[in-house]
């Protein structure tokens, strides 16, 4: 399967029109419903096979942000090898009250793992969280990068962000 039956295959599962909130407020007449590529196996192996040579050579850890991140993590780990770490949006009130459950991230490199970055926003926020528990954050990676400003607004918090697909390669596999 090359690049670009990749990036159509995920448009053609994902891709919705409407009228869509955003995680940042923003309203969208365009959405990429990431349940719908993370819910196929045989896809969702597909894209973390091609994550991993995206991942930086220096990575200790993945690190799934809740909740459409840790599909993609879990796919990842296979084919990485590598540990995973299951990061909340707050730690829990129960239990181990953690933010970051599974492998440990304090003074290990740790790379941050989502579905769709669009302003970044959550992964800025739990990168903070991550650092602040010692992990050691300076990449995050994605299956789809919206194009709208998140690599930007990572850039300014000291984070790389790697894509796998970005918005206009979608939009060239659509043609």
């Amino acid at each position: 399967m090359t690049d670009s039956d990749l990036a159509r295959q995920v448009r053609n599962v994902s891709r919705l029109t409407g009228e869509f909130v955003l995680r940042s407020g923003r309203t969208a007449n365009e959405y990429f419903d990431k349940y719908q590529f993370e819910a196929d196996p045989v896809l969702l192996d597909r894209l973390a096979e091609r994550m991993a040579v995206l991942i930086p050579e220096s990575t200790e850890v993945l690190a799934g942000l809740e909740m459409g991140g840790i599909a993609v993590v879990t796919a990842l780990a296979r084919h990485a090898g590598l540990p995973t770490a299951f990061v909340r949006k707050q730690a829990k009130q129960y239990g181990t009250a953690r933010l970051a459950e599974g492998a440990e991230v304090a003074g290990r490199r740790v790379l941050v793992v989502e579905d769709v970055v669009t302003s970044g926003g959550q992964v800025v926020i739990s990168t903070n969280d991550l650092r602040k528990l010692g992990a050691h954050v300076d990449h995050a990676l994605c299956v789809i990068d919206r194009q709208e400003g998140g690599a930007q607004a990572l850039a300014a918090e000291g984070i790389t962000l790697r894509a796998l697909l970005t918005r206009a390669e979608l939009d060239a596999a659509a043609a």
